[in-house]
């Protein structure tokens, strides 16, 4: 069922997709959804999910860009110029910058083997990784059967809410990466130059991402954004039967969700939003701050009041790191459902010795 904020408004090429989704980045409003919830074949769009476990593992630094992997015999038997490919012979030295760049530009399907392989020992350790992220972001209707997307018999699905909850994650919680990675119109590597098959790069304005899909079981999907001014969107497109379905409704619904609603300003990035108390740590509270641009979407020439409340499981447990998210502001605009963005920690604070433990303890029964 589609739930548009004004269907009179709604551009009429996203009636030829079954599903579809908008969400303003800066407050998590959806802005419009057609059965955002019912579970379909990623295809690519499966990449998205390897791209943000090795962003996780460079944040920990237990990833380098400059690392450097070979195609092992297996994987060049099975993926070498298979699908969509960076052409990575067997043996081929090919750093993880490479890898990235490939899998997110040109879709390579064996840049992912080889990524997976280097990064975890092996295909299903790194799929354990993706499944585990999945579950940590709360992704209820998606599991991952493969690192590529390619056909596994139904074993990798994803739901277009899910897919948003990814793009929010990567954007959020790794923008210089995302910047670096995500939404180049070409890509070159060992002579072969190839272009981005994205259907609103370079066309559409703000337009810088994220990732197409497309096999003959699962159609053509799109997990898309923009930015403009400030205000970024996020889109999924998902079983289009043709690529001009698929390029149209993305484009129509992008345009739509900038003309139609205004947007205001809540908290700018970094701006401290509240506190979380902290349990076992050198400090008994951190400050909350604005992952990103925190924004609340009303249609366009009206201005409906906003309710705001800090969400988290407490008391926080020290160690945190500074960077982390580990809250959630929740939004309501006028009378829509309450939607959320992620806060995170805006300090360290490291695990107390047992002195401290024993001040803070004494202080708690006075509190």
């Amino acid at each position: 069922m589609a739930t548009p904020a004004d269907p009179a408004m709604v551009p009429p090429e996203v009636a030829a997709v079954p599903v579809a989704l908008l969400v303003d980045l800066g407050s998590g409003q959806v802005l419009y959804a057609k059965e955002p919830d019912r579970r379909f074949v990623p295809a690519s769009i499966t990449k998205v999910m390897t791209l943000y476990v090795a962003f996780e593992l460079l944040s920990r630094g237990q990833l380098r860009p400059d690392q450097v992997f070979r195609m092992s015999e297996g994987a060049y038997r099975q993926w070498h110029a298979v699908g969509s490919t960076m052409f990575i012979d067997r043996d081929h030295p090919v750093t993880v910058h490479d890898l990235l760049m490939g899998i997110a530009n040109v879709s390579a399907n064996d840049g992912c083997v080889v990524l997976a392989e280097g990064a975890a020992g092996s295909v299903p350790n790194w799929l354990a990784l993706m499944n585990a992220e999945a579950r940590r972001l709360g992704m209820k209707d998606s599991h991952f059967g493969t690192p590529n997307g390619w056909m596994d018999e139904g074993q990798t699905f994803v739901s277009a809410h899910d897919l948003a909850v990814l793009a929010q994650a990567m954007i959020t919680r790794h923008p210089d990466l995302y910047h670096a990675y995500i939404g180049h119109p070409t890509m070159t590597w060992n002579g072969i130059t190839q272009r981005n098959h994205d259907p609103i790069l370079g066309k559409l304005e703000g337009a810088d991402g994220i990732k197409t899909g497309f096999t003959n079981q699962a159609g053509y999907g799109f997990l898309g954004s923009a930015e403009r001014q400030s205000r970024r969107l996020v889109m999924v497109i998902g079983g289009a039967y043709t690529p001009k379905d698929r390029a149209g409704a993305a484009e129509a619904l992008m345009n739509w969700g900038f003309a139609a609603f205004d947007s205001r300003t809540l908290f700018p990035a970094g701006a401290v939003v509240g506190t979380a108390q902290v349990q076992d740590g050198e400090a008994r509270s951190l400050p909350l701050v604005a992952s990103g641009a925190i924004s609340a979407a009303s249609p366009r020439g009206t201005r409906a009041p906003v309710q705001l409340r800090i969400v988290y499981d407490g008391p926080l447990e020290a160690p945190v790191r500074k960077g982390d998210i580990v809250a959630q502001l929740e939004i309501t605009v006028g009378g829509q459902a309450p939607h959320r963005v992620p806060l995170a920690a805006g300090a360290d604070v490291p695990r107390a010795g047992l002195l401290a433990r024993l001040r803070n303890g004494v202080l708690g029964l006075f509190t």
